[in-house]
């Protein structure tokens, strides 16, 4: 079973910035390969969308209302991604999810295709 660890969420004035990461594990013995990952968001009474993509072919992919103010990027090495927010507002208040697209298997097994999800983190832009 692979787990999606999130961190880096917080309270925030507007115009600060926060880094949110989500870092991929799963047991000894089970590779991973992530195909795609990304960062989603839900503020109160509202449906959860997309922030940002790295698809698999590494085509990256932002909402309107965050372009020019977040980078996503990812670190292969460590299976871990990134979210680097800039100049917050407060409509950017929300909880923040991470996502990924996974190919998982053992040792002489055939490889299975997932989507994970992170337990979400709290950002909240506000004076």
């Amino acid at each position: 079973q692979v787990q999606l660890v999130e961190s880096g969420g917080g309270l925030v004035q507007p115009g600060g910035s926060l880094r949110l990461s989500c870092a991929a594990s799963a047991a000894s013995g089970t590779r991973l390969r992530i195909n795609a990952v990304g960062w989603y968001r839900q503020a109160p009474g509202k449906e959860r969308g997309l922030v940002a993509e790295i698809t698999i072919d590494g085509t990256i992919n932002y909402a309107d209302s965050v372009k020019g103010r977040f980078t996503i990027s990812r670190d292969n090495t460590k299976n871990t991604w990134y979210l680097q927010m800039n100049r917050l507002k407060p409509e950017d208040t929300a909880v923040y999810y991470c996502h990924a697209d996974i190919n998982s298997w053992d040792v002489y097994d055939t490889p299975v295709a997932a989507k994970y999800w992170g337990r979400g983190t709290q950002v909240t832009v506000s004076a």
